[in-house]
């Protein structure tokens, strides 16, 4: 499990290696809520992910990615929000090895 660096300001995009992957991470607030794209290589796997509490955000390994993401409220229950990334609101990247053996997801 990584922690991903997320700053608290409404549009972001970050590059960061996970998993020897060359991941870039899109996260945008809209008046519906927060989104994510996760691209690969510069090629989209999954765009426009709204962001919800201690959901996985890919699910499919066919997607070619290697592991998932998640949001986590520190301090609640509630789906993230621009202005408490960074501190209320942690993104975290999960490798495969971070589910079980028989995970249905990875």
């Amino acid at each position: 499990m990584l922690t991903i660096p997320l700053q608290p300001v409404p549009n972001q995009i970050l590059t960061i290696p996970l998993n020897n992957q060359n991941t870039q991470i899109n996260c945008y607030q809209k008046s519906t809520g927060l989104f994510i794209d996760i691209l690969l290589n510069d090629g989209i796997i999954q765009s426009g992910i709204i962001a919800r509490n201690q959901c996985l955000m890919l699910m499919n390994l066919y997607l070619g990615f290697s592991g998932d993401f998640m949001f986590i409220d520190n301090e609640g229950s509630c789906n993230p929000w621009y202005s408490g990334l960074g501190g209320r609101f942690t993104l975290i990247y999960l490798a495969p090895s971070d589910f079980p053996a028989n995970s249905l997801y990875l």
